[in-house]
């Protein structure tokens, strides 16, 4: 982004930065052109929340963290916009919360896979799955059905942001606990997901890795508690509440 000259006094700053990772990802390689559609569809969701994580929001970050903490096998899946925003906060927060992170993608060719997978060692990654595609997603008929079996395949929590309805249902049905991260609150991804992030990806990634911090040292008990005591259904409600009324969510 060195190129790029966007003064961070700009009202727009995080929206035009956030536009150019993706066209940035798009002429790398990363990201598909369909991405684009995907990126702008999101920010309008974004604009009516106010560009802000809010208080719900960051409660499902902090609820995810503790589900990640107590997981025994857990999974970051990354397609090309996640690798395009926020690359080295995907590695952080796999990092800190030991998890694998695989490559998934819709529009999965040989060339995309193996670029991402360089990117995102270029910003941290020690080991990254989806090349070896031996294990599939049951009910998936297009390319993300392809999964690493001891990857996602073996997953029992997985962070899904920016994921598609039909794989997220299909994942579920698999028993596997899905973090998603989508800002409508209506889709089917958010609807469907154990724990449904209502917030921009560049925002919650790295929510969820402070909050892993702060918890890392609470007792299983206490991480049960956490997960225990939220409400999926409530969050989504108050994240709707806040797009159709312009509400600060704090209420």
């Amino acid at each position: 982004m060195s190129d790029i000259e966007i003064p961070e006094s700009h009202p727009r700053y995080q929206s035009l930065l956030t536009r150019h990772r993706i066209e940035e990802g798009v002429e790398k390689g990363i990201t598909s052109q369909q991405g684009l559609i995907a990126q702008g569809r999101g920010e309008a969701f974004d604009y009516l929340l106010g560009e802000r994580t809010i208080p719900s929001a960051d409660d499902a970050a902090r609820v995810a963290a503790a589900h990640l903490l107590l997981a025994t096998h857990p999974v970051v899946s990354v397609n090309g916009n996640v690798a395009a925003l926020c690359p080295a906060e995907i590695v952080e927060l796999a990092n800190t919360v030991d998890a694998d992170i695989e490559v998934n993608l819709f529009n999965r060719t040989d060339e995309r896979m193996q670029a991402i997978v360089d990117h995102l060692r270029e910003h941290g990654a020690d080991e990254v799955k989806g090349l070896t595609a031996d294990g599939r997603i049951p009910g998936i008929d297009h390319e993300r059905a392809k999964v690493d079996a001891d990857g996602i395949g073996s997953a029992d929590v997985v962070v899904v942001p920016l994921e598609d309805g039909d794989r997220a249902e299909a994942l579920g049905a698999m028993d596997k606990t899905e973090i998603v991260v989508d800002l409508n609150p209506m889709s089917r991804s958010a609807r469907v997901a154990t724990v449904p992030i209502v917030d921009n990806i560049v925002r919650a990634v790295p929510n969820i890795t402070a909050h892993a911090r702060e918890l890392a040292d609470a007792s299983r008990e206490e991480l049960e508690a956490i997960v225990a005591d939220f409400d999926a259904d409530a969050a989504l409600a108050d994240a709707e509440r806040v797009i159709r009324s312009g509400s600060d969510g704090s209420e």
